[in-house]
């Protein structure tokens, strides 16, 4: 991983694109975009390359797009510190500019390079359907030495994990197509190749594991459940999936995909342009290593490692006591009122306002003077107290030397982005109270 500082980004900035752009009004032009329709309840963008593989919480692109096109020029530097499914990085490079994405879950990191760096979509699909027709012939040739790679390649706790999730047919399908995948030459074609399987087990509805709900995050083992073939869909995938990066073309632009964490990122100060970005939710609403860890296990990360890395994710429920970071007054105060209902979610609460005023700092570190910083982000409910994320995320981004020039406010629609509860949970479903709307905060350096 590039260490922090390391990462030199000026000379990918064509500084003729952008002469005579005025930043003093970068201000109010922010202002005006945050007091304007953030809905984008017509907005369809949200299929084809933005729609490889399932993820939850995606906002739509045409939010960040909004604030690419008003407060940017081509050739400039737009970073998303906690890139997920690479919207903001994808529609960065589309607009001509250069995008940065960083973050340190595997599956995001997989699924933001595919989408900013598509494989030939001719090669692609010829590759593909060779790995389904060598899978189907290594089966039929010696299913015996599929099963002993089975065994051989996984830990037992891993292998325990993999044996209550799929069953055993299942398993041998799945090796017998990774087999194929990993002797795929070309690196481009094998990571899009390697997403593809990981769509058909981290999916929306059905998929091949024993599992439901993993789209959102929240699997539950279904009893009676028949997995669908693993071969077969993993030929319908890659048609999807090949028609998805046809019609999106190349981009114009050009983008990087950092494993760097957010509170310490591999960037220089006041090298970026522009930052639009999605935090996760506090308290661990949205927990993306439980549903991930179902394809990244065949990947070669062990569970027990993969334990490891979710307890870095910002805003873990994992307590990190001593962290000496001091929350500002107005926050603290939100903190106390879920403590004296609950000692424990409240710590877990500071530690997420915490993580993020680590987070805020790098942003404000890495942003140029005058230029503008988007987070989106929505509140939660712990106890029936209401966490309050964006005066909370406002406020550690004032201590941190931004000044907040409006939070905007827009509709979560439920059927776009996807949440982990159905929409027909009752009232009192407290995912369903915390996860309604979402707010945009819109801060100038």
């Amino acid at each position: 991983m590039t260490q922090r500082g390391q990462l030199v980004i000026d000379q990918h900035i064509d500084k003729s694109a952008y002469s005579g752009f005025v930043e003093s009004s970068l201000d109010s032009v922010l202002s005006e975009l945050l007091e304007g329709d953030l809905d984008f309840a017509q907005d369809s963008d949200n299929t084809g390359i933005h729609n490889l593989h399932a993820f939850p919480a995606k906002y739509p692109p045409a939010l960040p797009r909004l604030f690419i096109q008003h407060l940017t020029q081509p050739g400039e530097v737009v970073l998303d510190p906690m890139v997920g499914s690479g919207t903001t990085l994808l529609e960065a490079t589309r607009m001509e500019r250069y995008g940065i994405g960083s973050d340190i879950d595997p599956l995001a990191l997989l699924l933001s390079q595919v989408k900013t760096d598509p494989p030939d979509p001719a090669r692609a699909f010829q590759s593909g359907l060779n790995v389904c027709n060598r899978a189907y012939f290594a089966l039929e040739r010696d299913r015996s030495a599929v099963c002993r790679e089975i065994q051989n390649r996984f830990d037992d706790r891993t292998r325990r994990f993999l044996d209550y999730w799929f069953t055993q047919e299942t398993q041998q399908e799945l090796m017998a197509l990774l087999l194929q995948i990993e002797a795929e030459p070309s690196p481009a074609v094998r990571q899009f190749l390697r997403l593809c399987f990981s769509g058909i087990i981290v999916t929306k509805s059905g998929g091949v594991s024993l599992a439901t709900d993993l789209a959102h995050t929240r699997p539950h083992k279904v009893a009676g459940k028949v997995p669908r073939s693993a071969i077969e869909e993993f030929a319908r995938r890659l048609r999807k999936n090949v028609a998805s990066i046809e019609q999106a073309g190349r981009c114009a632009g050009r983008a990087a995909v950092l494993c760097a964490d957010a509170r310490s990122l591999p960037l220089r100060d006041n090298s970026v342009h522009l930052i639009v970005t999605s935090p996760p939710y506090a308290a661990n609403a949205i927990d993306y290593m439980r549903a991930h860890k179902f394809s990244l296990v065949w990947f070669g990360y062990p569970v027990d490692a993969l334990s490891l890395r979710r307890k870095e994710y910002v805003g873990h429920e994992v307590l990190q006591y001593g962290n000496g970071i001091s929350l500002p007054k107005p926050v603290q105060q939100v903190v106390d009122m879920v403590g004296k209902l609950d000692a424990r979610k409240a710590k877990v609460l500071e530690g997420y306002y915490q993580d993020m005023t680590q987070v805020m700092r790098e942003a404000y570190r890495v942003l140029q003077p005058g230029r503008c910083a988007v987070f989106v982000v929505a509140s939660s409910r712990l106890k029936g107290v209401d966490t309050r994320a964006d005066f909370c995320l406002g406020e550690v981004a004032q201590a941190v030397g931004f000044r907040v020039a409006g939070v905007g406010t827009r509709r979560i629609h439920r059927d776009r982005r996807m949440m982990p509860a159905s929409r027909h949970a009752g009232n009192g479903s407290t995912i369903e109270q915390r996860m309604h709307q979402e707010y945009v905060i819109g801060l100038v350096k």
